[in-house]
């Protein structure tokens, strides 16, 4: 009779976890952009093997500044015709076998070109908030089209370039004019600030659920519009950053990343708090984060989270991180499954 009650209270605390695998499909917006095959094209399809593997499904928050730059300027230049071709395939490719496709929107695009050899970028208006409402309602409805138009499939989820979603009012109403009300940009604790980028989503509790909002993403309202669907979160120590920086040293090959561009600097100050004082970062396939995957997922599980919502940046994946991605997905227990958006 003790076995069976052990065996019923076990059942009874089982619970399921939602899990979302995400990737914010993007080039480098620093000094070099880096190419489409190596930042995008390569990593993803590294990725993609191991899901299919894993007969699991992931979502990708396609950067469709990026398709809008190349649809303008693919006649002027056989370089960027041949890059439309690749990325809108692979994108065909991942909407046709089931795979999530969300809009994401890097806005400088707007203020940037192809020079014949590479990207200029102006990351001057770098967060949506920086134009003005009705620019706001032309860039998200013309993204959003395009994405659609691209996938044959119509996107219910969004995410900000850079997480600066703040504030969050103009950008809602386009998105609601353009059907899309599902959110997948905060992270509990999340908070940075420099001249291009900002976002505080200090507020957020950890192990925080889905949750509906109105027109501020970080203020729960039951009867809002939209559905929040947090990044998870982790506690980071200085040590681990002092970590990432020893192997970036090293030149390991298992540490060198696939993309071959250059991210924008953070800045001082925000480095040195990094590396002396504790942060929050969000739950990462990207390079030497994936190594808390485990632990963030069993935390996750103790504290009976609703979801665990993973990102990742092809351009910043490993040999390592893909590796901890594959033992990560030998780890799941089997009540917690594997979803997108849709």
């Amino acid at each position: 009779m003790k076995s069976i009650a052990l065996k019923l209270k076990y059942i009874l605390i089982r619970y399921k976890m939602n899990i979302y695998i995400t990737l914010d499909y993007e080039l480098f917006f620093g000094a070099r952009s880096g190419s489409v095959e190596n930042c995008i094209i390569k990593p993803t399809r590294a990725l993609l093997k191991i899901a299919d593997s894993n007969n699991i499904k992931i979502v990708c928050f396609v950067d469709v500044g990026y398709l809008v730059k190349l649809e303008e300027q693919k006649e002027k230049y056989s370089q960027l015709q041949e890059d439309y071709t690749k990325i809108t395939r692979q994108i065909k490719h991942l909407a046709d076998n089931g795979h999530g496709i969300g809009l994401h929107i890097h806005p400088h695009w707007e203020d940037s070109y192809y020079d014949g050899n590479d990207w200029a970028f102006n990351t001057s208006r770098y967060k949506l908030a920086d134009f003005s409402s009705d620019e706001i309602n032309r860039i998200v409805s013309k993204y959003t089209q395009t994405l659609n138009r691209i996938s044959g499939k119509t996107a219910k989820a969004y995410r900000a370039g850079g997480w600066s979603a703040q504030p969050f009012n103009e950008i809602g109403n386009a998105l609601l004019e353009n059907n899309i009300t599902i959110d997948s940009t905060v992270f509990p604790g999340g908070y940075y600030y420099s001249s291009n980028q900002y976002y505080d989503f200090r507020e957020i509790e950890s192990f925080k659920g889905s949750y509906k909002f109105s027109n501020n993403l970080t203020k729960e309202d039951p009867k809002g519009s939209f559905k929040e669907i947090p990044i998870s979160s982790h506690n980071v120590s200085p040590l681990f950053f002092w970590k990432f920086a020893f192997h970036k040293l090293l030149k390991q090959k298992k540490h060198q990343a696939f993309g071959d561009g250059l991210a924008i600097s953070k800045t001082k100050k925000n480095i040195l708090k990094l590396l002396f004082s504790p942060s929050k970062s969000v739950v990462s396939i990207d390079g030497y984060k994936a190594s808390y995957l485990k632990e963030s997922y069993g935390l996750h599980k103790k504290n009976k989270a609703e979801n665990f919502v993973i990102i990742g940046h092809p351009k910043a994946f490993t040999k390592f991180s893909l590796t901890q991605f594959e033992k990560l997905l030998k780890f799941l227990k089997p009540e917690d499954k594997i979803i997108t958006f849709n």
